[in-house]
């Protein structure tokens, strides 16, 4: 049982400039959700400040703000298409609450029903303009444990940002200074191009259907599971060398090679027939693709969509692991400078981009993210060491999947993976028996 205690609105401890900030044609295409994560802390019998965690929480999210102000604003839809950011300092939302358990008594911390107690709970029936764009709840267990439950905006950050951001409230708390290179560089670059678009976009297009359907709707509606499953540093080597042993090119990496193989499983566990067109969608990051490359520090949600090319289920199933990751390199390889300015143009010229923010990316297709990058995800350190574990607090929707690093640093790998229930268990079956050369 998780008890809410206190509820704070917290606004940059310093005035920070008013204003509206136009957003990238990157952002313009997402939808408005949160991205949840979650950050458990293990006991820590050296820390004097327990009593004064809450405070020094919220008066480091309150510095913090002033140099990542836009956090503290609101979003609002301009003649319902398109989305602008009005910096006001109307506040985060900050949540303590207390749960009677151990850190034992919430196992492995999967993103399910299990944790949704600790993490920050949205309504999305609030007008827009209301809900925070940020939102954490600090949750303390009867062990001495700590978990902080975390939901922001994916309009307005990607993985790179959020991770910035955080790390950067958690080392004003443990330190109580930032450095230069701690700070964001908050100039929105509005990604434009005077040309029309110079390639097809298939992103961009209707995705493939289940055989015998003119819609997604029977598939969405379907009651949906999810699942983690562990690789560990020897199953990941295996995997590569499993995927390279027909590649007689550039050696593929362990994200094409464990997407390779989860798109093969989920084919399988799914059992459709076998001239069945699947695909898969991935949301890769643009900062190092552009001309010249955005800084890390580049406040903002830079991810772009991009789509494998279209097989069918008997080449995914049958052909070499090489073959399935080719694909996915073939969907990586596409976002150069020039397609990416194309992207851009394609949603410029759309009066109402709000098609492209609603896909349905299950049955027959999955979406899978990757958190292999090197960013410091393990880094934030509040005061009460490094998190034992981090990962996404919830995974919405049939056929999407993230892969993250093991906690212990020691080479390991989970997938997060929502399906269809009955897909569920034939998934990972697959998953582990496939692993074998």
């Amino acid at each position: 049982m998780v008890s809410i205690l206190s509820s704070y609105t917290v606004i940059p401890s310093k005035p920070t400039p008013h204003c509206t900030l136009l957003l990238s044609e990157y952002e313009q295409i997402k939808a408005f959700t949160h991205a949840i994560l979650i950050y458990v802390y293990k006991p820590d019998p050296l820390n004097k400040n327990i009593s004064k965690m809450v405070e020094i929480i919220r008066n480091s999210l309150r510095d913090v703000l002033v140099h990542y102000y836009p956090l503290a604003g609101r979003l609002r839809m301009i003649k319902g298409r398109r989305w602008e950011m009005e910096c006001n300092a109307m506040g985060v939302q900050l949540l303590e609450a207390e749960a009677a358990g151990t850190l034992n008594d919430y196992g492995d911390f999967e993103p399910n029903d299990t944790i949704k107690h600790l993490i920050p709970k949205l309504d999305y029936t609030e007008p827009i303009d209301n809900l925070p764009l940020f939102m954490a709840q600090l949750t303390r267990f009867s062990c001495g444990g700590v978990c902080i439950g975390i939901a922001t905006s994916t309009i307005v950050v990607d993985g790179i940002s959020a991770t910035h951001f955080i790390n950067s409230w958690a080392k004003l708390a443990r330190e109580g200074t930032l450095e230069k290179h701690d700070m964001p560089l908050l100039n929105k670059v509005v990604m434009s191009s005077d040309s029309k678009p110079q390639f097809e976009h298939r992103e961009f297009k209707s995705l493939p259907l289940v055989l015998g359907h003119s819609d997604s709707m029977e598939e969405s509606k379907k009651e949906t599971t999810l699942t983690v499953v562990k690789l560990s540093k020897e199953m990941v080597e295996s995997l590569k060398k499993k995927a390279n042993q027909d590649n007689e090119g550039r050696a593929y990496s362990r994200y094409e090679s464990i997407s390779a193989h989860i798109w093969r499983c989920v084919v399988k566990a799914r059992d459709g027939e076998d001239n069945q067109p699947t695909v898969v969608s991935i949301a890769a990051g643009a900062r190092s693709r552009l001309n010249p490359p955005l800084p890390l520090t580049y406040f903002g949600n830079v991810t772009y969509p991009t789509l494998t090319p279209t097989c069918l289920s008997r080449d995914i199933v049958s052909k070499p692991l090489s073959y399935v990751a080719h694909k996915i390199r073939e969907a990586i390889e596409v976002l150069t400078d020039e397609y990416l300015r194309s992207g851009f143009a394609f949603i410029r010229k759309e009066n109402d981009v709000g098609w492209l923010r609603d896909t349905f990316l299950g049955n027959p297709n999955l979406s899978i993210w990757s958190w292999l990058s090197s960013m410091p995800i393990y880094g934030p350190d509040f005061g009460w060491g490094r998190p034992v574990y981090m990962g996404p607090g919830a995974v919405r929707g049939d056929g999407r999947a993230f892969i993250l690093p093991g906690a212990g640093g020691d080479g390991s790998v989970l997938v997060a993976i929502r399906l269809q229930t009955g897909h569920v268990e034939a998934f990972k079956e697959f998953f582990h028996k496939d692993l074998n050369i």
